[in-house]
């Protein structure tokens, strides 16, 4: 009779990068998003080629179906992964999204000169308030500057990749 144990072992043990994948969602979520959102992220880095199923994010992740559900959830919402369905298979697949955040800064770029916007406003109404306007124009010129920066970013990016 065969030992299922070593079964589970084999299984998990042909999934790739697992250490460094766990260190790299570690540092995402010290840096602020959800653990793991993050776990799952990094899983679909280093997935092969066509990605997981939800089963198999829980059985790399040795956690339950509703943890990787929602993960999962949250980072198609970001347009971080994106979910494939194949011909003649009911599961579907996931996928990290190639350059997801290259896209995400783009994407937010109108973002930050709305909200700098919205900050002057804050601004202008508290002339009487040196502390406060001082506080709000500082922080829109840093969302001016963001957005200037991070166009320049995206397009560095882009030309860098271009060059042979």
């Amino acid at each position: 009779m065969p030992d299922d144990s070593t079964d589970d072992l084999d299984s998990v043990s042909a999934h790739r990068g697992i250490e460094p994948a766990e260190q790299a969602a570690a540092m995402m979520t010290a840096a602020g998003m959800a653990r793991m959102p993050a776990r799952v992220m990094m899983a679909l880095v280093a997935a092969p080629e066509g990605g997981y199923t939800a089963a198999e994010l829980c059985e790399r992740l040795g956690v339950s179906a509703a943890a990787v559900s929602g993960a999962v959830r949250y980072l198609q919402q970001l347009h971080f992964i994106q979910r494939r369905s194949r011909p003649g298979d009911r599961r579907d697949r996931y996928e990290f999204v190639h350059d997801p955040f290259v896209s995400s800064i783009v994407g937010n770029m109108p973002v930050y000169s709305r909200l700098s916007a919205y900050i002057d406003d804050i601004a202008a109404e508290h002339s009487d308030d040196q502390g406060a306007h001082d506080r709000a124009l500082e922080l829109a010129e840093f969302f001016r500057f963001l957005s200037t920066r991070m166009l320049q970013i995206v397009e560095d990016w882009r030309e860098q990749r271009r060059e042979p």
